[in-house]
């Protein structure tokens, strides 16, 4: 009876001990599964929004770098000066001519002038754009003998930023007057506000048309281009004279001395016309009232002599 009593309480406590082993076994399995669970969700979630996040970064970086301005392209105007001679100056203006239709540009001023010797000189402007710049530029030292070369390059980021600026801000500053003007009652008001919009308004058209010229002045470079003819090269010649060379000359001093003689009637005209109206006076006025002046009077005899002479008192004596 004994030994039962002893056997008994063992196995309940057997039981119990085995039944708070496989319930905390159980609790820590579902605490570790349930952690596992949260800790794959928290992985699966923060993966798609670092994915997200990184794409994110990579597009702004994307749209940064894309809207980012470029200040070197177009912020800078070119010019240059060329003088080249040439054998035949209509010529190479045809080839300068296609070279910058070629090129995208146009032909701005041409003046063709020709000196005494007969050798004739075109100057022309061309308006080319910047990309071809350089490429026009050697083409056109290739025309000829390149005489003089200047180039110049002045950058004006600066203005284009200030004006694109301000340009924004003038904007700006019209709409609010246009607002005003729509919610304006009195009839002072409309007034003002009017003549302060057109201000305005003309103030950002100023700008408009400074940001306009800015923006032909860099796109499309500016190159003055001077075309000399080349004088033409006689044949080596003996140094003596010859019969061609003296006739030659002997006309030029002709030539020259005819020159010399018309102007020297040149410069005496206006005198001799002077000394021929003179004559012409005098003959024509002066001449026909001397006569007048200077002749006796009719019928009267002449003057008695003033002195005596020793003879004539002897006759007088005698005939007493």
């Amino acid at each position: 009876m004994r030994t039962r009593r002893s056997v008994r309480p063992t196995r309940a406590l057997t039981g119990i001990l085995l039944a708070a082993t496989l319930a905390l076994a159980g609790c820590g399995g579902s605490d570790s599964s349930g952690g596992g669970t949260s800790d794959a969700k928290a992985a699966a979630g923060s993966a798609p929004q670092r994915g997200a996040a990184d794409s994110y970064s990579g597009d702004a970086a994307k749209g940064s770098a894309a809207k980012a301005p470029d200040l070197t392209a177009n912020r800078i105007i070119r010019t240059a000066s060329l003088t080249v001679q040439v054998k035949d100056v209509p010529k190479a203006l045809d080839e300068a001519r296609t070279t910058t239709e070629n090129a995208g540009g146009y032909i701005g001023n041409e003046s063709t002038t020709r000196d005494a010797r007969g050798h004739e000189r075109t100057r022309v402007i061309l308006r080319i754009p910047v990309e071809k710049y350089d490429e026009v530029l050697a083409d056109l030292q290739g025309t000829g003998k390149l005489i003089d070369r200047t180039s110049k390059a002045q950058d004006v980021t600066d203005q284009v930023v200030d004006v694109d600026s301000r340009i924004r801000s003038q904007r700006a500053s019209v709409a609010r007057v246009r607002e005003l003007m729509d919610r304006a009652t009195k009839l002072s008001d409309v007034v003002t506000l009017e003549g302060e919009l057109s201000n305005r308004e003309a103030d950002l058209e100023a700008l408009l048309a400074r940001q306009a010229s800015l923006k032909d002045r860099t796109s499309l470079a500016t190159i003055t281009l001077s075309l000399s003819e080349t004088p033409v090269k006689k044949a080596a010649k003996d140094d003596s004279p010859g019969f061609v060379d003296a006739v030659s000359g002997g006309w030029h001093v002709f030539v020259t001395m005819l020159r010399w003689i018309a102007l020297a009637l040149g410069a005496v005209l206006p005198f001799a016309a002077l000394v021929a109206l003179l004559v012409l006076v005098w003959l024509r006025i002066v001449r026909r009232r001397l006569p007048l002046r200077a002749a006796p009077a009719a019928g009267a005899g002449p003057l008695p002599a003033s002195g005596r002479e020793p003879g004539d008192e002897s006759e007088e004596s005698e005939e007493s």
